[in-house]
């Protein structure tokens, strides 16, 4: 049996360098937050294939594809175009940090923490992802987690599109579903989106965790539900 990933010193270093950002963790006690549910949730579905919409350090990805090393099973794609509040402005994006530029540099981050051979990265838009998702070759979403713009277009379609390529029992993480600052930048998409989807009770089972930034955790209970959405 190979040694469980989950040392002292893999969590601090996810907590240095992975820099989670309103996932409710505490540092001085190795605490990882929503970043243990993350794992565990992973662990106990055993996803063969997970997708990531946006991350800024990694955090979300690197707790997800551990679980997969743990599980000896799964692949996990990560999306993300790289934009930076900096660079590229406000609008589009706000919490982007243009840490995925570079495929090498890419895959040195995630070799710190043992997991750069279980994640594609697509630097691309959402948009130019999903509708080249057939000609990727991508296998149906077990497990998805969005973390893209928060604008409530942009939630809505990461989530219908996600749903296109899921199926009954995929679960969907959503996270950032507690920052009212948000509600005054007209930016809190998420926080919406998951109100809609508890309204749709045939179709999605939702449990938020309304701490720090907050994440939801989405199951779909029916087949080929995005198309009510249409």
């Amino acid at each position: 049996m190979e040694e469980f990933s989950l040392s002292t010193g893999l969590l601090k270093d996810i907590l240095e360098y992975a820099k989670p950002l309103g996932h409710n963790q505490k540092p001085q006690n190795l605490n990882l937050g929503f970043g243990f549910i993350y794992y565990g949730v992973a662990r106990a579905l055993r996803p063969k294939h997970t997708i990531i919409i946006g991350s800024g350090y990694g955090f979300s990805v690197v707790c997800l594809a551990l679980a997969m090393k743990d599980n000896g099973v799964g692949s996990l794609t990560f999306v993300d175009p790289s934009y930076s509040l900096l660079k590229d402005g406000p609008l589009k994006t706000l919490g982007g940090r243009g840490a995925w530029n570079s495929e090498s540099e890419v895959r040195d981050h995630f070799r710190r923490f043992g997991v750069e051979s279980l994640v594609a990265h697509y630097k691309m838009r959402n948009d130019e992802f999903f509708q080249s998702y057939a000609d990727l070759g991508l296998p149906p979403i077990d497990l998805g987690f969005i973390d893209g713009s928060h604008a409530y277009d942009a939630v809505k379609y990461d989530f219908v599109s996600m749903l296109k390529h899921s199926h009954k029992n995929t679960y969907l993480f959503l996270h950032d579903t507690n920052i009212y600052v948000r509600e005054f930048l007209h930016h809190s998409g998420v926080k919406r989106w998951m109100k809609m989807l508890k309204r749709e009770e045939s179709a999605f089972e939702v449990i938020n965790f309304p701490f720090s930034s907050g994440v939801a955790l989405v199951r779909v209970l029916e087949s080929a539900v995005w198309k009510q959405f249409h």
